[in-house]
């Protein structure tokens, strides 16, 4: 005979999850609500990290955008500088350079302004590609001024001295990199060849070889200077470029020397103001 008895006490106990179970049960449910819970605070932070590095980029783009026009206008205004050098002459040397210093301030108080505040208090570094044709402008611009003036070349703490004013006092001020500086230096020898060239024409001969020695002076200090540079890229093509200008003004000074007398039927040897003043005629 069937024992029900037997039968419903073993289903009681079947049915009766043991106090083991249960605790396992527990700790899953509560492991798996933890787990799902990181999962999604997971998520919602690296949602805002990229939604907080879209808008940098968006800011940083519009930014570099603004750097780049005011690059140009740095640069367009800076060669109009340099135009009005080479309009230097012996009656005009004062006045040309007087207006050329004047409207070289206005470059950097009206477009090296604009740059400054763009970068000021970020990493410049990172648009320094976006603002070098400009900066590289300026600085030949200054330079080829300077020497005009003085003879001499200015220097990458004077650039930098006469920016500082520009910068807010409580930021990093932009300063002219080195790389910059050179790669300025190695474009305003191309100026000074064609402003010796016009000197010749003149027959300002004197001042054609003091352009000279000073370009040969640059290019010897700069090829001892490039081989230890890390960046030499631009710097290699413009020693190519800076040689065959020496090469000309070279040329040019050794041509009126040599050949002289060719140039006194223009010039007339007998003007004291002339550079062949005191070579003696040649009998025909």
């Amino acid at each position: 005979m069937f024992n029900t008895t037997g039968f419903h006490k073993a289903a009681l106990m079947a049915s009766k999850p043991k106090p083991q179970l249960l605790h396992t049960i527990a700790e899953t449910a509560v492991q798996s609500s933890v787990k799902r819970a990181r999962i999604l605070s997971t998520q919602s932070s690296m949602k805002d990290a990229f939604a907080k590095y879209a808008e940098y980029l968006n800011n940083l783009n519009d930014k570099r955008e603004r750097v780049v026009k005011a690059s140009r206008d740095i640069t367009m205004n800076s060669k109009k500088v340099i135009f009005q050098v080479h309009r230097i002459s012996k009656q005009n040397k004062e006045e040309v350079l007087e207006k050329a210093e004047k409207d070289l301030g206005h470059v950097a108080t009206w477009h090296i302004s604009r740059l400054v505040k763009e970068l000021q208090g970020t990493d410049f570094w990172k648009l320094r590609r976006a603002y070098s044709p400009g900066v590289q402008e300026y600085v030949e611009a200054a330079t080829l001024c300077k020497f005009c003036k003085t003879g001499t070349l200015l220097s990458l703490d004077e650039i930098n001295a006469g920016l500082l004013p520009l910068s807010d006092p409580s930021l990093e001020p932009l300063q002219i990199s080195n790389l910059d500086y050179l790669l300025g230096l190695a474009d305003l020898t191309g100026e000074l060849m064609r402003l010796a060239i016009g000197r010749i024409s003149d027959g300002e001969l004197e001042y054609a070889e003091k352009i000279c020695r000073f370009v040969r002076d640059i290019y010897r200090e700069l090829t001892l200077l490039v081989p230890h540079m890390d960046d030499t890229s631009d710097m290699k093509m413009k020693m190519d470029t800076m040689l065959q200008s020496l090469m000309k003004i070279e040329n040019a000074c050794f041509s009126v020397h040599v050949r002289g007398s060719e140039y006194m039927p223009l010039l007339g040897s007998n003007d004291p103001g002339s550079f062949l003043s005191g070579v003696p005629d040649i009998e025909l």
